[in-house]
C-alpha cells in the first residue's frame, strides 16, 4: 500500500511527517503503539472524527491533544491512503523508587519531594519534571553548602512498559568559610557586627563556633544579612542598606569568601508616632507605648511593637483582619522620622462556632467549659487565647493550637476551631528498690486524671513491703458546679513502721478522710477550704529527745527507759489559694505558680496545731520557641503548736529526695533522733552521758528548700517528641530545722548537734531528665551533693514515675 508521508513540526518534543495536499479525508484512524492507554480513551482526546477532512492545523491541534494528556512522550502522525495512523510512544509507569548515598536529605524527606512533582511509584514518568528535579536538588545542595554534591538518575526499563528509579547521591564535603569581611561599617567594628551572625569564618574563636559553625549556607547568610538590617534599625539608622553581597568560590571549592558590603547611614530620632485609623482606638497601654517611643532613637523592634498592640487592642474587638499600612516620614536634616500607621479596621466578626478536633478520648463539655468565648457573641482574640491556655493547662494534652476560619457565604461569621492532641493522662507509679536496711520496697498505683473524659481525676496508689501497708483512694471534680467550683475527697489508711525509712523509731497506723472545696476567685486564683479526719494509733515509741517533748506537752510523764503508746484524733480546718499562669500542665515553659496550704486543728481536742506550705514555680523562657528555659523554685513550710501544745512529731516536714534536695536520700536531711540513753537504745556502752545522736531523722517544724534549673533542648531528639522529653541542669539548695530544739548544757557535752537553727545549707547540682511514657510521666536524676553535714545519706540516682514539674 503506498504511503504518503507529511511532516508536521511537534510542538514539545516529535516531529511528524505528512507529504501531499493541505488536507485529505479521514475514513479510518489507526494508533500504533498503544499500551496502557486504551484506544476509546485515545480518540476521545483527539479533535478529530472519523469521515471528516484534516488539514496540516487539525494535526497540529491533534499532537497538542495528546500531549497534553500527560500519557506520551513521543507522537508522530502518518497518512496511509486514507487512513491517518498515529504512532505514540507512551511514557513509562514508575515501578520504584530508590536512593543511594544521600545522608543529608532523608528518604522520606525525599520522597515527599518527588511526589510533589507527581513523581512518585504508580505514576507515569515525565522526563521533563525529572530533569526539574534534578537541577531543583542540584540548587538546594548549592545552598547549604556542597558544591561538589552530584545527583545522577539511572533508568532500568522492566516488561509492560514500567521503569525503575534510581537516585544515586555523591554529597561529597561541606564548603566552609574562609573568611567574613563587612565593608563600609564606621559606628560599630567589624568584630561586633560578625558576632550578631550564626555563621563563622574559620578565624572564630572555638566558644563562638560553638554555637555557629563555618559552614557555608544561603538560608543562614539571608538570615544573617537580616539580623544586621534589624539591629541597626534598632540603634536608629533608617537609612540602613546591605548594598551588595560577594560569595566567592576558591578553586577546589572548599572554601568561600563572604563580603557584605552597606551603607550606615545617620542616626535618626522619632519625632512623633500618629495612629490614623477609621475607629477610635482608646488604650492607655497604646498610649505609654507611643510616649515611651517619642523622641528617642528610632528602634525597629519598639514600633513592631506598636503595631502588634495596635493588632491585639483591635481583635478584642473583633476586627481580626485590619489592613495597617506602616509609613515613614525621614527628614534627613534635622535626623528625625515620623511614624505613621495608617489603619483599616475592616468588618467586625462574631462567632458562629466554636469546634474541638483530636479529642478521641475528653468530652466535648470538658474542653467547651474551659472556654471564655461565647458562640454568638463578638470574637476577642484575648478570650480565643485564653481558652488555648485553660486548655494546656489542663494537662490532658501534648499540643494545643486554634485556628480561626471564615464561614463560607457570609459576610462577618467566623468559626474558632481548636486542635488538641490528646497524651495519656493515666499514670502508673510502680517503685521498686533495695536497700540493706529496707529490703526489697514495691509500690504500685494507678491515677487517672481525665476518668473516661468526664475532666474528674481518679486515684487508687499503694504500697505494701515487711514495713509499710498503705492505701489512698481520691477522687477530684474540678466542675462540680456550673460556676467552676471543684470538690474532692480522699481515703487515706497508713500502717507504718518509721524504723525502716530513715525516721526514728515508732510505728504510726493512721486512717482518716478529707474533702477539699475549690473556688475560683479569678481565671489564676482559686480558693481552696475544706476538712479532714485523722486517727493516729502510735506505739512501740523508744524514748527520744523531740518526742518525749511533745508528750510532755500534753501533760504526760513518759518513761526514759521503756516504749510509749499515744492515741490521737486530729480533726483540721484545711485552707489554700492556689495562682496559676503556666502556659500548659505537663513541661511548662512560661508563667508562675503559687500554692499556699495550710491546716489547723479544731479546738477542744488532744493536739492542738497548725501548720502552713507555700510552693512557688516560675519559668523565664529565654527564647521565642520556649526550648531554654530557667526554672525558679522555692518552698517555705512552718507548723507549731498553741496553747501550750507542741506540733506533734508525726506532721514534721522532711527533706531530701526528688522532690527537695535530690541527690541526697529521701527524708534523711535535717534534724536527726537524740535518744536517751538505756537498754533500748543505740548508745555505745560506757557512753558518760544520757542522751546520744543517731542517724534517724525526726524531721522538723520549719523548713526552706530553693532550686534554680536550666532546661534545655533535649540532645538527639527529633522535634516530634520534643513534647514528650524534658532534659534540665539544677541546683537544689535546702534546709531543715527545729525552732523548739532545746540545746542544754548536756546536750553540748554530748557532742549532739543544736537544731534549733538553719545551719548549713544541703546543696547539690546535677542533671534531670523527664519523660511522659505510655505508663504515665518518668523522672530520672543523676546529682552529687556539694554542701553536706554529717549524718546525710547520699544517693546520686534517682528515679519516679508519676512526677513532672
Amino acid at each position: 500500500m503506498a504511503m504518503k508521508n507529511f511532516l508536521i513540526a511537534s510542538l514539545l518534543f516529535s516531529s511528524a511527517t505528512v507529504y501531499g495536499a493541505d488536507s485529505f479525508l479521514v475514513k479510518n484512524i489507526y494508533f500504533d503503539g498503544l499500551q496502557r492507554v486504551s484506544v476509546a480513551s485515545a480518540l476521545r482526546s483527539i479533535p478529530v472524527q472519523v469521515k471528516g477532512a484534516v488539514s496540516n492545523k487539525d494535526m497540529r491541534q491533534i499532537i497538542h491533544a495528546l500531549f497534553a494528556t500527560g500519557n506520551y512522550e513521543d507522537v508522530h502522525l502518518v497518512r496511509d491512503g486514507s487512513t491517518l495512523v498515529i504512532q505514540v510512544k507512551e511514557r513509562p509507569i514508575i515501578s520504584s523508587i530508590t536512593f543511594s548515598g544521600n545522608k543529608i536529605m532523608k528518604e522520606a524527606m525525599l520522597k515527599q519531594h518527588l511526589s510533589s512533582y507527581g513523581i512518585c511509584t504508580g505514576n507515569v514518568l515525565d522526563r521533563s519534571v525529572l530533569r526539574v528535579v534534578e537541577q531543583g536538588l542540584g540548587e538546594f545542595y548549592d545552598s547549604i553548602g556542597y558544591y561538589h554534591a552530584k545527583i545522577k538518575v539511572i533508568f532500568t526499563s522492566l516488561p509492560g512498559n514500567f521503569i525503575d528509579l534510581k537516585f544515586i547521591f555523591v554529597e561529597g564535603n561541606a564548603t566552609h568559610i574562609k573568611q567574613i569581611n563587612i565593608v563600609g561599617n564606621k559606628a560599630f567594628s567589624t568584630d561586633q557586627l560578625i558576632s550578631l551572625l550564626k555563621l563563622r569564618d574559620r578565624n572564630t574563636t572555638f566558644w563562638r563556633k560553638i554555637l555557629s559553625h563555618d559552614q557555608y549556607q544561603k538560608q543562614k547568610l539571608n538570615e544573617d544579612l537580616e539580623n544586621l538590617r534589624n539591629f541597626y534599625l534598632n540603634h536608629g539608622y533608617v537609612r540602613f542598606n546591605v548594598d551588595s553581597t560577594q560569595v566567592s568560590l576558591t578553586p577546589d571549592k572548599k572554601d568561600v569568601h563572604v563580603t557584605i558590603n552597606i551603607t550606615e547611614g545617620s542616626q535618626y530620632k522619632l519625632s512623633a508616632i500618629l495612629v490614623k485609623s477609621n475607629l477610635k482606638i482608646q488604650s492607655n497601654e497604646l498610649n505609654k507605648s507611643i510616649a515611651l517611643n517619642h523622641d528617642a532613637l528610632y528602634n525597629e523592634a519598639q514600633t513592631l511593637r506598636v503595631e502588634r498592640l495596635v493588632k491585639k487592642i483591635l481583635g478584642n474587638q473583633g476586627y481580626i483582619y485590619p489592613k495597617i499600612q506602616k509609613q515613614l516620614v525621614v527628614n534627613d536634616v534635622s535626623k528625625r522620622a515620623k511614624l505613621i500607621f495608617n489603619i483599616d479596621s475592616g468588618r467586625r466578626y462574631y462567632v458562629n462556632q466554636i469546634c474541638f478536633k483530636g479529642n478521641h478520648v475528653s468530652k466535648d463539655t470538658v474542653l467547651r467549659r474551659e472556654m471564655r468565648q461565647i458562640e454568638g457573641t463578638l470574637l476577642a482574640d484575648n478570650l480565643v487565647e485564653q481558652g488555648k491556655e485553660r486548655l494546656s493547662r489542663l494537662g490532658y494534652f501534648n499540643t494545643v493550637t486554634v485556628n480561626i476560619k471564615r464561614v463560607p457565604r457570609t459576610l462577618d461569621q467566623v468559626d474558632v476551631i481548636y486542635t488538641v492532641e490528646e497524651r495519656n493522662t493515666g499514670t502508673i507509679n510502680l517503685g521498686v528498690g533495695y536497700g540493706t536496711e529496707n529490703g526489697v520496697n514495691f509500690q504500685v498505683g494507678l491515677t487517672q486524671e481525665n476518668w473516661l473524659g468526664t475532666g474528674n481525676s481518679l486515684g487508687i496508689n499503694s504500697t505494701k513491703n515487711d514495713f509499710m501497708t498503705y492505701a489512698e483512694l481520691s477522687l477530684i471534680d474540678p466542675y462540680f458546679t456550673i460556676f467552676g467550683v471543684s470538690f474532692g475527697g480522699r481515703l487515706i489508711y497508713n500502717d507504718l513502721k518509721s524504723n525502716h525509712f530513715n525516721l526514728t523509731d515508732y510505728n504510726n497506723k493512721y486512717y482518716g478522710l478529707d474533702s477539699t472545696v475549690g473556688f475560683p476567685l479569678s481565671e489564676a486564683n482559686t480558693l481552696h477550704l475544706g476538712l479532714g479526719y485523722l486517727h493516729h494509733s502510735i506505739f512501740n515509741m523508744k524514748p527520744q529527745v523531740s518526742m518525749w517533748r511533745y508528750l510532755r506537752s500534753h501533760g504526760e510523764n513518759p518513761s526514759l527507759s521503756a516504749k510509749e503508746e499515744c492515741l490521737t484524733d486530729d480533726v483540721t480546718f484545711n485552707y489554700g489559694w492556689t495562682y496559676n499562669t503556666l502556659d500548659r500542665g505537663f513541661f511548662p515553659t512560661s508563667g508562675h505558680y503559687s500554692d499556699l496550704n495550710g491546716k489547723i486543728t479544731v479546738p477542744g481536742l488532744k493536739n492542738n496545731f497548725y501548720k502552713v506550705m507555700l510552693n512557688m514555680k516560675q519559668y523565664f523562657p529565654l527564647n521565642s520557641k520556649g526550648t531554654w528555659v530557667i526554672l525558679g523554685r522555692g518552698r517555705i513550710g512552718y507548723g507549731d503548736g498553741f496553747g501550750g501544745k507542741e506540733l506533734p512529731f508525726y506532721e514534721n516536714f522532711y527533706a531530701g529526695g526528688l522532690s527537695t534536695v535530690r541527690g541526697l536520700r529521701s527524708n534523711t536531711i535535717g534534724p536527726k533522733a537524740i535518744y536517751y540513753k538505756n537498754e533500748l537504745s543505740t548508745c555505745p556502752k560506757g557512753h558518760p552521758y544520757s542522751t546520744c545522736q543517731s542517724n534517724d531523722a525526726v524531721g522538723g517544724n520549719a523548713i526552706a528548700i530553693l532550686s534554680a534549673e536550666l532546661i534545655t533542648p533535649t540532645p538527639f531528639l527529633n522535634k516530634k517528641n520534643a513534647h514528650l522529653i524534658r532534659t534540665s541542669l539544677f541546683i537544689d539548695t535546702g534546709v531543715l530545722w527545729d525552732t523548739h530544739w532545746e540545746h542544754t548544757k548536756e546536750m553540748s557535752l554530748a557532742h549532739n548537734p543544736d537544731y534549733s537553727k538553719p545551719g548549713k545549707l544541703h546543696i547539690s547540682a546535677g542533671v534531670a531528665l523527664q519523660w511522659i511514657s505510655p505508663i504515665g510521666p518518668l523522672v530520672f536524676s543523676y546529682a552529687q551533693p556539694l554542701h553536706t553535714r554529717e549524718g546525710d545519706k547520699s544517693e546520686p540516682f534517682q528515679f519516679y514515675i508519676g512526677k513532672t514539674w
